[in-house]
């Protein structure tokens, strides 16, 4: 393992006390089931990021955001990362209460962990302050569609209207359309969707290999169960910012992670 890619560990009880309470929640679902860093290589930004940014309260912002970057060597749908490194990427899906997402936010960060939020634009339309506090905590920030509907289904330009109205909302927040668009509904792009996002800016589509299941609220013992069984290297987790489950299940999800000396980073530092 190379220094940069060693987790910062918490105390020794702490982790081995989780490890325990990670074999009892495994040990639990097998009873229930029977034997069942934002890169800086990227050295000049789009057109419109140079422009000056403000924030909704009409103060300028910080800087601009990242834009999309592509990754030689990587498919244009990407569903992990490189397997030799200890790695992984915690992905959430951008909407819901607020308050859970900066829950989430402030446990990953005292975690010394970072993540991949994936915005829906119209939970931006109402809380525009997220995008910042994303940014602004170290994250990656990307984009879901502009309404969270069955992109799979839409026609060619009602799906490019969805794609394109989130890359504006962004746009206008942060200076960049954002680093990844995952579409709504769908684990995987479709061929037309992965070429409606390459036309709206985006290189890569985001997808994951572990599907945390959250959002069916099964219980944080079974979010937490169901990650650890199959987290590894370079593994893209699914997540969602708007279930109380998630926010239970986090901090000892974060600490297996830990225990596994696994670093759980943002997406575009996972493909670095």
């Amino acid at each position: 393992m190379n220094a940069s890619d060693r987790p910062v560990h918490r105390r020794s009880a702490l982790r081995a006390g989780a490890g325990a309470a990670l074999a009892g929640v495994l040990a639990a679902g097998c009873a229930d089931h029977g034997d069942s860093t934002v890169s800086a290589g990227n050295a000049s930004t789009a057109a419109s990021a140079q422009r000056s940014i403000t924030t909704p309260t009409g103060h300028p912002a910080p800087h601009p955001a990242p834009t999309p970057r592509r990754f030689p060597g990587q498919p244009a749908q990407i569903d992990h990362g490189p397997r030799d490194r200890a790695r992984v990427a915690l992905t959430f899906h951008g909407q819901g209460d607020p308050a859970i997402a900066r829950t989430v936010l402030a446990e990953v960060e005292r975690a010394h962990a970072r993540i991949t939020v994936l915005a829906v634009g119209s939970w931006l339309d109402e809380h525009p302050e997220m995008a910042r506090r994303i940014l602004d905590g170290g994250h990656d920030l990307g984009n879901h569609t502009q309404h969270h509907v069955d992109i799979s289904s839409m026609g060619e330009s009602e799906a490019y209207a969805e794609i394109t109205g989130c890359a504006q909302r962004l746009r206008r927040l942060t200076g960049s359309i954002g680093t990844w668009f995952r579409p709504s509904r769908a684990r995987y792009a479709t061929p037309l969707v992965q070429r409606l996002a390459a036309a709206a800016g985006y290189p890569h589509v985001l997808s994951y290999d572990v599907d945390s299941l959250d959002f069916t609220s099964p219980g944080a013992a079974a979010v937490t169960r169901k990650v650890a069984g199959e987290i590894r290297n370079g593994s893209v987790v699914s997540l969602h910012f708007g279930y109380a489950d998630t926010v239970a299940a986090l901090p000892l999800l974060l600490t297996e992670i830990d225990r596994r000396r696994l670093r759980a980073v943002t997406t575009t530092e996972l493909l670095t």
